[in-house]
């Protein structure tokens, strides 16, 4: 896990040093969902697990809720500082969170959870489940099995390819992604385009499965 997590630094911190707000300015779509959900729950502190440059943390924290962002990448959180001054900005691996029990009214997670194997993807979900106060809520948006880059690679577990040596990925199907978040109340589940154009790859699409789910 140490040598994963010191790999997913050196690639990430690469990107951002390299290609800056990858993504653009505006947050995700599943993050305006993941907004109207917190309203709802009326939570008003909430944790965002790999917050990158803050285009998703500024939309929550420009809503008025107080924000506390995990990012792995230095450059990333560098950034997210200048772009999203509201959020409280922590660099370090979201394995790294701390774990002070009952902390958040809810957690946010786009495209983070699927980075990893299964034992490390059920420890992680352990520890939001520790930060994470009764009642509170959580919004996870994840790769599905619907993705173009599906089956490339060599599987290193069911659903889970490896395109380059040491970067799983794991492909959600609804059923895998409910059973993942199994110790939690599921409120909603479905699927949601993200269009991205960025890098060698330009203007294209990713089909994420996300999860809305509420801890008893």
């Amino acid at each position: 896990m140490e040598e994963y997590l010191k790999n997913m630094e050196s690639y990430w911190e690469g990107r951002f040093n390299g290609e800056g707000r990858i993504w653009g300015d505006e947050p995700s779509n599943t993050t305006v969902q993941a907004l109207a959900l917190f309203q709802r729950e009326q939570a008003k502190n909430i944790l965002v697990l790999g917050s990158g440059y803050g285009r998703n943390t500024r939309l929550f924290a420009g809503a008025g809720l107080a924000v506390t962002g995990i990012e792995i990448s230095p450059a990333a959180v560098a950034a997210a500082r200048q772009f999203d001054p509201l959020t409280v900005h922590h660099c370090l691996s979201v394995m790294e969170m701390p774990l002070t029990p009952c902390a958040y009214d809810a957690i946010f997670s786009f495209n983070v959870l699927h980075l990893f194997r299964r034992p490390e993807r059920q420890l992680l979900l352990d520890k939001c489940r520790t930060v994470l106060k009764p009642g509170g809520v959580a919004f996870f948006a994840v790769f599905s099995e619907q993705e173009k880059s599906f089956g490339k690679g060599l599987e290193v577990e069911p659903n889970t390819f490896e395109s380059k040596p040491g970067r799983p990925v794991h492909y959600y199907t609804e059923a895998d992604l409910r059973q993942e978040f199994g110790d939690f109340a599921v409120l909603e589940c479905g699927l949601a385009e993200d269009r991205e154009n960025h890098g060698e790859e330009g203007p294209h699409c990713h089909v994420v499965r996300y999860i809305a789910v509420k801890k008893g």
